[in-house]
C-alpha cells in the first residue's frame, strides 16, 4: 500500500490567483500529503503540523498507517508505542518535505517548508528542545521546527536558532510572545554571526493562533460573565495578528508572523496585502474559494476603534494579548490560551501512543 502525493494540475480557483498578487504566502495547515498535494495545486507554498494535526492526518489514512506502524515494529522490535508513533510522525514529514523542496529551492529557503513540532511532553526542558530541533532538521533540508513560544520555549528557540534551525514559534497568541520569539531568533542570528556562521536562508516564523487566541478570550469572558457586542470577539486573534506584523515589519525582524488555527475567514482575508504567512486548513481553503472570498489587500486597514476600545476595556485577557508589554516572558506558560493548547497537544501524543498500541498489541 502506498500513499498518492502526485500534484493535480493547475485547478487554482480564482480566488487564490488574486492572492498569488501579493506578497502574503499561503501554507496549508496539515502534512497529510494528499491534502498537501492538492493545496500546492491550490498556490501553497509552505505547510505546518502539530501533534493534532498529524494524529488527525494518520486516522485519515488509517490502513496506509496500520500497515507502516506494523512493519516498523518488526523493524525496531524493542521500540515502544511512542518511539514508534514519532517515527510515524517523522515518516509523514518527510514525506510533505518532499513535496515542497522544489518550492524550497525557487525560493531561496523562504518558503517551501514543512513545519515538525517538537514533542510537548519536553515543553520543561529548554535543552531537550533544542537538541530535538537540530535533529529534526536533519530529516529534510526544508524541514522547520516548531517550539512552543512558553519562558522555556524562548530559551529553547534562541538555542536551536543559534545552532542553525529555522524556527516556527507555535503554542503563541499574543503580540508579547511574538515579540520575545523575534527577539530570541534575533540574538540566536547575531550569534552566529558573531562567529562566522551562515545567517541566511532560515526562513523562521513565528505564529499566532488567533483562533485559539478567539476561543480563549469567549471562555474567560464567560466565566467572568461578560457580554460584548456579537462578533467582536472575532477581531481578536486579527488585531494581534495586524499589530504584530507591523512591529516586525516597522523592527526589520528576520522572521514573518504566521496565521494559524482558523475559526472564521478574516483570519485570511484581513491579513492579505502583508508579507507574512498565511496556514488555513485546507478545508478553509476549500471554503473560502466555494465563498469567493475578496482578495483585496486588507494588512493595513485599521480595524474599527470601537471594537478595539471594548474588546480592551471589557475583556482583561485581550489586554494582554494586544499589547507588547501584555504579559512578561516568565507569564507565557500561564496564559490560559497557553495552557489548553499544550494540553491539546499531550492529549493527541498519549492518543498516538493508543493508537500504535491497538496496532502492535491488538484487543483479542
Amino acid at each position: 500500500m502506498t500513499l498518492h502525493t502526485e500534484i493535480p494540475a493547475d485547478t487554482r480557483p480564482s480566488l487564490l490567483r488574486g492572492a498569488e498578487d501579493t506578497a502574503t504566502s499561503l501554507w496549508n495547515d496539515s502534512a497529510d500529503p494528499v491534502e498537501l498535494a492538492t493545496s500546492i495545486s491550490f498556490g501553497a507554498v509552505g505547510a505546518t503540523c502539530n501533534p493534532v494535526i498529524a494524529l488527525a492526518a494518520i486516522k485519515g489514512n488509517l490502513p496506509y498507517w496500520s500497515e507502516r506502524i506494523t512493519q516498523l515494529a518488526k523493524d525496531f522490535p524493542t521500540a515502544g508505542e511512542s518511539e514508534l508513533g514519532w517515527k510515524v510522525v517523522e515518516e509523514l514529514s518527510i514525506t510533505a518535505a518532499k513535496l515542497l523542496e522544489p518550492i524550497f529551492h525557487e525560493t531561496n529557503g523562504v518558503n517551501g517548508r514543512l513545519s515538525i513540532q517538537t514533542d510537548p511532553r519536553l515543553h520543561r526542558d529548554a535543552k531537550a528542545l533544542a537538541d530535538q530541533a537540530v535533529y529534526f532538521s536533519t530529516l529534510a533540508p526544508n524541514i522547520i521546527v516548531k517550539i512552543p513560544a512558553t519562558r522555556i520555549g524562548i530559551e529553547a528557540i534562541e538555542d536551536a536558532t543559534y545552532r542553525g534551525v529555522s524556527i516556527n514559534a507555535t503554542v503563541s497568541f499574543t503580540v508579547a510572545q511574538a515579540v520575545a520569539v523575534a527577539e530570541a531568533i534575533e540574538r540566536g542570528l547575531d550569534r552566529r554571526a558573531a562567529e562566522g556562521l551562515n545567517t541566511e536562508n532560515f526562513g523562521s516564523v513565528c505564529t499566532i493562533m488567533g483562533g485559539r487566541l478567539d476561543d480563549w478570550l469567549k471562555a474567560s469572558a464567560a466565566k467572568a460573565r461578560v457580554l460584548i457586542e456579537p462578533g467582536y470577539f472575532e477581531w481578536a486573534g486579527v488585531a494581534a495578528l495586524k499589530k504584530a506584523h507591523h512591529l516586525f515589519v516597522e523592527r526589520g525582524y528576520r522572521v514573518r508572523i504566521l496565521s494559524a488555527a482558523f475559526r472564521n475567514h478574516l483570519q485570511w482575508s484581513e491579513l492579505l496585502g502583508g508579507d507574512l504567512v498565511v496556514s488555513p486548513p485546507f478545508d478553509w481553503q476549500a471554503r473560502i474559494n466555494e465563498n469567493n472570498i475578496s482578495t483585496e489587500p486588507r494588512i493595513d486597514v485599521p480595524i474599527d476603534a470601537h471594537i478595539l476600545e471594548v474588546l480592551y476595556e471589557k475583556v482583561p485577557e485581550f489586554r494582554k494579548a494586544y499589547d507588547e508589554d501584555g504579559m512578561t516572558v516568565e507569564e507565557f506558560e500561564n496564559f490560559g490560551a497557553t495552557r489548553r493548547t499544550l494540553r491539546q497537544f499531550l492529549d493527541a501524543d498519549a492518543e498516538l501512543d493508543a493508537l500504535v498500541r491497538d496496532v502492535i498489541l491488538p484487543i483479542i
